[in-house]
């Protein structure tokens, strides 16, 4: 079992910065797949970024460029670095967990997910 818990969220002018983080508990943290993903009105629930075991990430292509996601193995955090933040960007942010390798960047890949941070970007 992993239990996810996120932070960092808050709110910032567009063209400023933010860094979600989102603390593990659980073992073998070095073996999930992990994403960050954020609530739209018209879409659900969709993937923002996500990062293997090993380090190898992926973006969306709305995000790329902009945002950086990371992990600590050694503390069982992961980051979201946002950078030129945009008022589209405002959502609720979630990290989630799959054990394993990534695959796609979608929500029924993953299993585990934390309770959501809170972003919102002013023009």
């Amino acid at each position: 079992q992993l239990q996810l818990v996120e932070s960092g969220g808050g709110s910032v002018q567009a063209g400023g910065s933010l860094r979600l983080s989102c603390s593990a508990s659980g073992n073998i943290f070095d073996q999930y797949c992990l994403g960050w993903f954020r609530q739209t009105p018209l879409n659900g629930r969709v993937g923002v970024a996500q990062i293997s075991g090993s380090g190898m990430p992926n973006y969306a292509e709305s995000v790329q460029g902009r945002f950086a996601i990371s992990r600590d193995n050694d503390k069982k955090i992961l980051y979201l670095q946002m950078n030129d933040l945009k008022p589209e960007d405002t959502s609720t942010y979630y990290c989630a967990a799959r054990g394993g390798k990534c695959y796609t960047l979608t929500t029924p890949s993953f299993g585990y997910w934390g309770q959501g941070t809170q972003v919102n970007v002013s023009s």
